[in-house]
């Protein structure tokens, strides 16, 4: 997710709120980045403990150890940056400047992850956030990143 435009057919366009199966409430962009459609899906929601992101394990997303790779937990933490953020970012186009993570644990195939995180420090030109992702309780990948505002959103 990178804060693009509002026009149709842009990822904020995109947002879709899913109302049945497994992931009903939650919501996503298909569509929206080629990039997450492959990788995800990814869904987040806003509960009364703000933001929180997460995807469920498929084989897709594992690697040749059979769990969770180590690429998809990035791009999912990318994606849930930007979800964290969504405050900071409200008419703003914005793009990932620097990411760091800690790998701490392990995803298997039917494993839901969950993140959730906050902004650390929201600037005129920058926002600085930080997360978790957990699985069942268990953190199994910390990151922090700063997104650098590039202006408005297109109209």
């Amino acid at each position: 997710m990178d804060g693009g435009d509002t026009s149709e057919g842009s990822y904020v366009s995109k947002l879709t709120q899913v109302t049945e199966g497994e992931w009903a409430g939650w919501a996503w962009y298909p569509g929206g980045d080629p990039f997450e459609d492959l990788a995800g899906p990814f869904y987040f929601r806003i509960d009364d403990q703000g933001p929180v992101c997460a995807f469920k394990v498929e084989k897709k997303h594992l690697n040749g150890g059979d769990f969770l790779h180590g690429g998809c937990f990035m791009t999912f933490a990318d994606f849930s940056l930007f979800v964290i953020a969504r405050e900071a970012l409200v008419d703003q186009h914005a793009v990932t400047a620097t990411f760091n993570c800690e790998l701490v644990g392990a995803a298997y195939e039917g494993q839901v992850v969950e993140c959730r995180g906050d902004i650390v420090k929201n600037t005129r030109s920058m926002v600085f956030v930080r997360g978790l992702m957990k699985i069942g309780g268990e953190t199994v990948m910390s990151f922090s990143s700063v997104l650098k505002k590039r202006g408005p959103r297109r109209a």
